[in-house]
């Protein structure tokens, strides 16, 4: 007979092999309320008989749904505004003077979610007259649900309430029903794939600017020292690296020189 507590061992690790995000065994209460949707969705009565269906089914919906569950989504438009004022002031303009003959910019926004985090990018770059420039931003995301929503470039009352200035609201957005989307310019400097941050990214980039925050907060140490590394294969010489302000310790080696830009700490690829 298997106790509650073999349930979430074995969910603690199937995430882990299918994200490689590390659950706390504190984090119970949080594996049942994410997981509680589908358990009613697929008529199951408790953590053990979804563990039961996982088991004897090799590979099905149900296994992504349950990973991109437990996979934390949580974004708005300039989240941590530093890192923003940062790039307007210090790292954007110094990296068109870079680009000037070529007049390309290439950025990766890695954990994208719904996209809140590029179209900012995309509109920071817009107020900042970047006519006739080629920027590339891509947008990735383990999770297929939530980059739908980021490919429409559609938002509710409550998303865009959160961290949008009123006159990029008006400036960029047109209503759609109840809903809010995003006009085709910012649109289009955005694509969005899907992908797992612990594969190789010799296909990806070179980039000038790579946004990875806070989600390596979610790995273990082996974990973000590869992501990390790949990272920096990645970016151009001297590109740079924004985390998350909790993530300012990380463990960037030698291949990182960290710096800061007004208010913000950054890595620059050395």
């Amino acid at each position: 007979m298997t106790s509650p507590q073999d349930h979430i061992s074995y969910l603690q690790q199937y995430v882990y092999a299918g994200s490689g995000i590390v659950l706390d065994a504190e984090k119970q209460y949080l594996m049942e309320a994410r997981l509680a949707p589908i358990l009613r969705e697929r008529g199951l009565a408790s953590l053990y008989e979804l563990c039961e269906v996982l088991r004897s089914t090799q590979s099905s919906p149900l296994h992504a749904q349950v990973v991109d569950a437990m996979t934390t989504n949580e974004t708005y438009f300039f989240r941590e505004p530093a890192h923003y004022e940062a790039l307007r002031r210090t790292i954007l303009p110094e990296l068109m003077e870079m680009r000037s003959r070529t007049r390309k910019l290439t950025c990766w926004s890695a954990a994208a979610s719904t996209g809140q985090e590029a179209y900012s990018l995309a509109m920071m770059l817009l107020e900042m007259g970047v006519a006739g420039w080629n920027i590339d931003i891509l947008g990735t995301d383990l999770s297929s649900r939530v980059l739908k929503q980021a490919e429409s470039g559609r938002y509710s009352q409550l998303e865009v309430n959160r961290g949008l200035p009123v006159a990029l609201l008006l400036k960029y957005f047109r209503r759609a029903g109840l809903e809010w989307e995003l006009r085709e310019e910012v649109r289009r400097m955005a694509r969005f794939r899907s992908f797992d941050l612990r594969a190789g990214m010799q296909s990806l980039g070179p980039f000038d600017v790579v946004f990875c925050r806070n989600v390596l907060i979610y790995f273990d140490l082996p974990t973000k020292k590869r992501i990390l590394e790949e990272i920096h294969g990645s970016l151009f010489r001297g590109g740079y690296l924004l985390v998350g302000t909790t993530e300012a310790g990380l463990p960037a080696g030698d291949r990182f020189r960290r710096s800061t830009a007004g208010n913000a700490v950054v890595y620059v690829a050395a």
